[in-house]
């Protein structure tokens, strides 16, 4: 066991992050190798930038959302977007959403989920699939797991409408990583118009990884 869900809190969100690929049960990390067999080939890979990254959302996931099965968490170098605060706030909690934006020239260590179709739809749930975010084909930037090995075709969930564009404050995205959540909520200005990435909405339920 790498850890448990008490040393990475969920609050204030996005929550705590293990600076480690992991797989999660049973309310801890194990070690990636202990993943399921074929975990890369067999699943669906998707770019978790927020608080999914987080073990102890995971959980969360699991007690109020259904979430089953171990969650593969692959760590991941991510050139070209970033996580950025969002315009609006979270309706659960009053807190400030992460979202995604294009960012030339910016790298960030983010997280992929290798989800089965199940665990998809849970998160598809969580974000509000279709009203506050939408689950897209990601092809802006580069994104490459801790061995190096770059993903040929990723999935990620970007805005879906004005409240979860990037808050433009001074006409420009505010990096999550530049601000922390007590500071973010604060902030004033306006929706960004676009996201800026390069994206193929996916309309229909996803069943099997196409990578």
């Amino acid at each position: 066991m790498l850890f448990t869900d008490a040393e990475f809190p969920a609050d204030p969100y996005p929550g705590a992050r293990p600076d480690t690929s992991f797989v999660h049960r049973d309310g801890a990390g194990h070690p990636l190798d202990t993943a399921p067999e074929g975990w890369r080939a067999t699943r669906i890979p998707v770019l978790a930038y927020g608080s999914n990254v987080c073990p102890s959302k995971i959980t969360w996931l699991r007690e109020h959302l259904g979430l089953t099965g171990e969650v593969v968490v692959a760590r991941a170098r991510c050139r070209g977007v970033a996580a950025v605060w969002a315009s609006g706030l979270r309706a659960r909690d009053g807190q400030r959403p992460a979202t995604l934006a294009a960012a030339p020239g910016i790298t960030e260590w983010h997280a992929v989920w290798f989800a089965t179709p199940e665990q998809l739809a849970v998160l598809d749930v969580c974000e509000g699939r279709g009203v506050r975010y939408d689950l897209a084909e990601l092809r802006t930037g580069d994104v490459r797991l801790d061995d190096g090995t770059r993903l040929e075709r990723v999935y990620t969930y970007v805005a879906a409408g004005p409240e979860r564009m990037p808050l433009l404050v001074n006409g420009a995205p505010v990096r999550t990583a530049d601000v922390p959540q007590h500071e973010a909520l604060h902030l004033a200005g306006e929706p960004a118009t676009t996201h800026g990435l390069d994206t193929d909405v996916q309309s229909s339920p996803m069943r099997h990884s196409l990578h």
